[in-house]
């Protein structure tokens, strides 16, 4: 148990702490790259208009307006740009004139790319028609001509700045990494410590289940012993017989809990074993023939011949007899209940299907809830204490099994069990 709330503590803080170094580490690297672009943006449309609205000159010998680098408002996180910028970027220029056809470039402000090789980008772009939008590694933006007879079109070489954001997204990444490992080590390292006053209260819990149920099975044996020997003496009575069925009904319920106790605490394994489940069925099947009769109910069995399981079959002994019980409980009289066990694929299937005098009204997984009473179909003059298909449940999936409950129809209800 110590171990399973170990590790389920591990996860969900593994869980939270994954999702907090996302979110940090992408709202980092989201900031940067938005305040990249927009400073990128910015110092473009500065240098188009510069460059549009100045004189011809030679090329590279730009002039810069003043840049007095002040924030625009609202732009706390993008720092300003000044003339140290543009005087760092690399970019290059091409005009056009009214024709479309290239004027003059200037490419004295980068040196990887040549006069032909400026046309050749410009022209690609000016045929598209796009005012701005990136190529290769450019960003670029058009413009019109300071004396209307043209167009501009300026190319700012952003490689730097995305190596820039690369690197920054590459050592946030695996930073983010080690942090992760980091903390994975330290909540193992710290969860046994974390988790121990729950294990243990869970422990003293299942414990003081157990010896209770143990404490409580010597008075009910006395008390049955007594009951029997004062009808031996002054015959059976109704008092005397309400005692046999309610001490009968405490010791059923005692034992169910133990069940769920000793598989809850999943301590030791239980002994398994090689065994006939159809012999097993046959064997049982018998003695609530009898109990069904007294109440005019009729018993289909349907059972396959040879199918073997490994298992527990104290456990498997008991589950059978828990969907019987429960069956032959809540019938109604001259009501049907039809066994079948077979096997499907490489599972075992067991259905006990039973009419019902009224179906409860709550969905049929909460039949397993400890203690769960839908309505007056199953209430304490049924027999029944609310407990039984919960131990049914801890021990089919004790055996890596599942069970179902179903409704069909308006009165009859299955209970499926795979293993």
């Amino acid at each position: 148990m110590q171990k399973t709330l170990q590790k389920k503590f591990v996860i969900t803080a593994m869980a939270a702490i994954s999702v907090l170094l996302l979110i940090l580490l992408g709202a980092i690297n989201g900031l940067n790259f938005w305040q990249t672009d927009r400073q990128t943006d910015r110092l473009l449309e500065m240098l188009t208009r510069q460059a549009a609205a100045a004189p011809k000159s030679e090329p590279g010998m730009l002039p810069f307006p003043d840049m007095p680098g002040k924030r625009e408002p609202g732009d706390f996180f993008s720092p300003p740009v000044t003339e140290d910028h543009a005087m760092s970027a690399r970019y290059f220029c091409v005009w056009f004139d009214r024709e479309g056809s290239v004027a003059r470039t200037d490419t004295g402000r980068i040196s990887s790319v040549s006069g032909e090789e400026a046309k050749e980008y410009a022209e690609k772009i000016y045929e598209q028609g796009k005012g701005s939008g990136r190529l290769n590694r450019f960003e670029y933006r058009r413009m019109p001509d300071r004396d209307g007879q043209g167009e501009l079109l300026l190319f700012l070489d952003t490689s730097a700045q995305r190596y820039a954001l690369l690197l920054v997204l590459a050592l946030s990444a695996g930073i983010g990494i080690l942090c992760w490992f980091g903390m994975l080590l330290l909540v193992i390292l710290l969860s046994k410590r974390a988790i121990l006053p729950i294990a243990r209260n869970l422990e003293k819990q299942k414990q003081f289940v157990t010896d209770a149920g143990h404490e409580i099975k010597t008075p009910l044996a006395i008390i049955m012993a007594n009951t029997e020997a004062m009808e031996l003496c002054g015959g059976e009575t109704k008092w005397s017989r309400n005692i046999k069925a309610q001490t009968a009904r405490l010791t059923g319920l005692m034992q169910n809990l133990l069940v769920l106790a000793r598989l809850d605490e999943g301590v030791e394994e239980l002994p398994a074993s090689d065994f006939s489940m159809s012999r097993l069925l046959e064997e049982e099947l018998p003695a609530f023939c009898e109990s069904a009769a007294l109440k005019n109910v009729m018993i289909e069995a349907e059972i396959g011949q040879g199918i073997e399981l490994h298992g527990n079959r104290e456990n498997l002994l008991r589950l059978v007899s828990i969907l019987l019980d429960n069956a032959v409980k809540y019938a109604p009289k001259g009501g049907e209940i039809a066994v079948t066990l077979k096997r499907q694929g490489r599972e075992m299937l067991l259905q006990v299907e039973n009419d019902c005098e009224e179906l409860p009204v709550d969905e049929p997984e909460k039949l397993f809830d400890r203690f769960y009473r839908g309505d007056s179909a199953r209430t304490q003059k049924s027999g029944g204490y609310g407990i039984g298909l919960s131990a049914a449940q801890a021990i089919v999936e004790n055996c890596k099994g599942e069970i179902r409950a179903e409704y069909r129809g308006a009165s009859r209800i299955v209970f499926t069990v795979r293993i």
